[in-house]
Protein backbone atom coordinates (compact mmCIF):
# COMPACT_ATOMS: atom_id res chain seq x y z
CA UNK A 1 0.00 0.00 0.00
CA UNK A 2 2.76 2.45 0.93
CA UNK A 3 4.46 1.73 -2.40
CA UNK A 4 1.32 2.79 -4.25
CA UNK A 5 1.08 5.98 -2.20
CA UNK A 6 4.77 6.75 -2.73
CA UNK A 7 4.36 6.05 -6.45
CA UNK A 8 1.40 8.45 -6.68
CA UNK A 9 3.31 11.15 -4.77
CA UNK A 10 6.28 10.84 -7.13
CA UNK A 11 4.01 10.98 -10.18
CA UNK A 12 2.31 14.08 -8.74
CA UNK A 13 5.71 15.70 -8.11
CA UNK A 14 6.80 14.87 -11.64
CA UNK A 15 3.63 16.37 -13.08
CA UNK A 16 4.26 19.58 -11.19
CA UNK A 17 7.85 19.71 -12.46
CA UNK A 18 6.98 19.03 -16.07
CA UNK A 19 6.65 21.89 -18.50
CA UNK A 20 5.20 20.57 -21.78
CA UNK A 21 7.41 22.96 -23.78
CA UNK A 22 10.53 21.99 -21.83
CA UNK A 23 12.73 19.55 -23.73
CA UNK A 24 15.33 18.80 -21.03
CA UNK A 25 14.39 17.66 -17.57
CA UNK A 26 15.21 19.74 -14.50
CA UNK A 27 17.48 18.50 -11.72
CA UNK A 28 14.39 18.21 -9.47
CA UNK A 29 12.59 16.08 -12.02
CA UNK A 30 15.71 14.00 -12.63
CA UNK A 31 16.02 13.29 -8.89
CA UNK A 32 12.35 12.27 -8.72
CA UNK A 33 12.74 10.05 -11.79
CA UNK A 34 15.81 8.39 -10.26
CA UNK A 35 13.80 7.55 -7.12
CA UNK A 36 10.90 6.28 -9.19
CA UNK A 37 13.14 4.14 -11.42
CA UNK A 38 14.96 2.70 -8.43
CA UNK A 39 11.71 1.76 -6.68
CA UNK A 40 10.31 0.12 -9.82
CA UNK A 41 13.53 -1.83 -10.50
CA UNK A 42 13.66 -3.03 -6.88
CA UNK A 43 10.04 -4.16 -7.07
CA UNK A 44 10.46 -6.08 -10.33
CA UNK A 45 13.78 -7.59 -9.21
CA UNK A 46 12.19 -8.78 -5.96
CA UNK A 47 9.21 -10.30 -7.79
CA UNK A 48 11.47 -12.14 -10.24
CA UNK A 49 13.87 -13.37 -7.54
CA UNK A 50 11.01 -14.54 -5.34
CA UNK A 51 9.40 -16.45 -8.20
CA UNK A 52 12.68 -17.99 -9.36
CA UNK A 53 13.49 -18.93 -5.76
CA UNK A 54 10.13 -20.64 -5.43
CA UNK A 55 10.70 -22.46 -8.74
CA UNK A 56 14.09 -23.69 -7.51
CA UNK A 57 12.53 -24.91 -4.25
CA UNK A 58 9.78 -26.66 -6.17
CA UNK A 59 11.91 -28.43 -8.76
CA UNK A 60 15.54 -27.33 -8.69
CA UNK A 61 17.38 -25.34 -11.32
CA UNK A 62 16.01 -27.52 -14.14
CA UNK A 63 12.50 -26.42 -13.23
CA UNK A 64 13.63 -22.82 -12.72
CA UNK A 65 14.93 -22.63 -16.30
CA UNK A 66 11.58 -23.92 -17.57
CA UNK A 67 9.80 -21.39 -15.33
CA UNK A 68 11.93 -18.46 -16.53
CA UNK A 69 11.43 -19.45 -20.16
CA UNK A 70 7.66 -19.25 -19.76
CA UNK A 71 7.09 -16.73 -16.94
CA UNK A 72 9.91 -14.14 -16.71
CA UNK A 73 8.67 -11.91 -19.54
CA UNK A 74 4.96 -12.10 -18.56
CA UNK A 75 5.85 -11.26 -14.93
CA UNK A 76 7.86 -8.24 -16.09
CA UNK A 77 5.09 -7.17 -18.46
CA UNK A 78 2.37 -7.49 -15.79
CA UNK A 79 4.30 -5.24 -13.39
CA UNK A 80 5.00 -2.77 -16.21
CA UNK A 81 1.28 -2.71 -17.08
CA UNK A 82 0.32 -2.26 -13.44
CA UNK A 83 2.77 0.64 -12.98
CA UNK A 84 2.08 2.04 -16.48
CA UNK A 85 5.74 2.02 -17.52
CA UNK A 86 7.83 0.12 -20.06
CA UNK A 87 10.40 -2.29 -18.56
CA UNK A 88 13.18 -4.29 -20.23
CA UNK A 89 16.14 -6.34 -19.07
CA UNK A 90 19.06 -5.93 -21.48
CA UNK A 91 22.50 -7.47 -21.81
CA UNK A 92 25.26 -8.03 -24.35
CA UNK A 93 25.30 -11.63 -23.07
CA UNK A 94 21.59 -12.31 -23.22
CA UNK A 95 19.85 -15.62 -22.74
CA UNK A 96 16.53 -14.58 -24.24
CA UNK A 97 16.95 -12.94 -27.68
CA UNK A 98 14.35 -10.32 -26.66
CA UNK A 99 16.82 -9.07 -24.03
CA UNK A 100 19.60 -8.25 -26.50
CA UNK A 101 20.85 -4.67 -26.74
CA UNK A 102 19.49 -3.38 -30.05
CA UNK A 103 19.37 0.41 -30.13
CA UNK A 104 22.21 2.91 -30.30
CA UNK A 105 20.94 4.60 -27.12
CA UNK A 106 20.99 1.26 -25.28
CA UNK A 107 24.49 0.51 -26.58
CA UNK A 108 25.72 3.84 -25.24
CA UNK A 109 23.94 3.19 -21.93
CA UNK A 110 25.51 -0.29 -21.75
CA UNK A 111 29.02 1.10 -22.24
CA UNK A 112 28.38 3.59 -19.44
CA UNK A 113 26.94 0.80 -17.27
CA UNK A 114 30.02 -1.38 -17.80
CA UNK A 115 32.37 1.37 -16.70
CA UNK A 116 30.35 2.98 -13.89
CA UNK A 117 28.04 0.15 -12.68
CA UNK A 118 25.56 2.67 -11.29
CA UNK A 119 22.04 3.78 -12.14
CA UNK A 120 21.29 6.83 -14.27
CA UNK A 121 18.63 8.45 -16.43
CA UNK A 122 18.95 9.20 -20.11
CA UNK A 123 16.69 11.44 -22.18
CA UNK A 124 16.29 10.72 -25.88
CA UNK A 125 15.87 13.30 -28.65
CA UNK A 126 12.07 13.05 -28.36
CA UNK A 127 12.17 14.02 -24.67
CA UNK A 128 11.39 10.53 -23.39
CA UNK A 129 13.27 9.64 -20.21
CA UNK A 130 14.67 6.18 -19.46
CA UNK A 131 16.10 4.87 -16.22
CA UNK A 132 18.97 2.37 -16.40
CA UNK A 133 20.20 0.27 -13.49
CA UNK A 134 22.78 -2.52 -13.30
CA UNK A 135 21.78 -6.13 -12.74
CA UNK A 136 24.59 -7.85 -10.86
CA UNK A 137 25.21 -11.48 -10.02
CA UNK A 138 24.50 -11.01 -6.34
CA UNK A 139 23.54 -14.46 -5.04
CA UNK A 140 25.29 -17.83 -5.28
CA UNK A 141 22.04 -19.30 -6.63
CA UNK A 142 22.43 -17.16 -9.80
CA UNK A 143 25.66 -19.00 -10.61
CA UNK A 144 23.74 -22.29 -10.87
CA UNK A 145 22.24 -21.08 -14.16
CA UNK A 146 24.63 -18.29 -15.19
CA UNK A 147 28.03 -19.51 -13.98
CA UNK A 148 30.76 -21.50 -15.68
CA UNK A 149 30.62 -25.09 -16.92
CA UNK A 150 31.51 -26.44 -13.47
CA UNK A 151 28.75 -24.39 -11.81
CA UNK A 152 25.79 -25.48 -13.96
CA UNK A 153 24.55 -29.05 -13.63
CA UNK A 154 24.50 -31.17 -16.77
CA UNK A 155 20.70 -31.52 -16.72
CA UNK A 156 20.21 -27.75 -16.27
CA UNK A 157 22.66 -27.01 -19.09
CA UNK A 158 20.74 -29.41 -21.33
CA UNK A 159 17.47 -27.56 -20.66
CA UNK A 160 19.16 -24.18 -21.20
CA UNK A 161 20.47 -25.43 -24.55
CA UNK A 162 16.98 -26.64 -25.55
CA UNK A 163 15.13 -23.49 -24.48
CA UNK A 164 17.81 -20.99 -25.48
CA UNK A 165 19.93 -22.41 -28.32
CA UNK A 166 21.83 -19.11 -28.72
CA UNK A 167 22.41 -18.55 -24.99
CA UNK A 168 25.26 -16.21 -24.09
CA UNK A 169 24.33 -15.66 -20.42
CA UNK A 170 26.95 -17.90 -18.83
CA UNK A 171 30.46 -17.62 -17.46
CA UNK A 172 29.56 -15.18 -14.72
CA UNK A 173 31.00 -14.97 -11.21
CA UNK A 174 29.68 -13.31 -8.07
CA UNK A 175 29.55 -9.53 -8.45
CA UNK A 176 29.71 -9.54 -12.25
CA UNK A 177 27.53 -7.19 -14.27
CA UNK A 178 24.86 -9.47 -15.77
CA UNK A 179 22.72 -6.86 -17.53
CA UNK A 180 20.73 -3.70 -16.95
CA UNK A 181 17.18 -2.61 -16.33
CA UNK A 182 15.70 -0.13 -18.78
CA UNK A 183 12.52 1.59 -17.63
CA UNK A 184 10.74 4.26 -19.66
CA UNK A 185 9.60 6.76 -17.06
CA UNK A 186 8.47 9.75 -19.06
CA UNK A 187 6.92 10.08 -22.48
CA UNK A 188 6.88 13.30 -24.35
Amino acid sequence: MWKSIAFLLIITALSACTNPKQQTISEEEKAALMLLGDSISIEIQNVLLQNVGEAIQKGGTDYAVEFCNIQAMPLTDSIADHLKVYIQRLSDKNRNPDNAIQTQMDSIAWEKMKSEKTDFTKQDKNGEVYYYKPILIAMPTCIKCHGGKNDISESTQKIINQKYPNDKAVGYQMGDLRGMWKIKLKEN
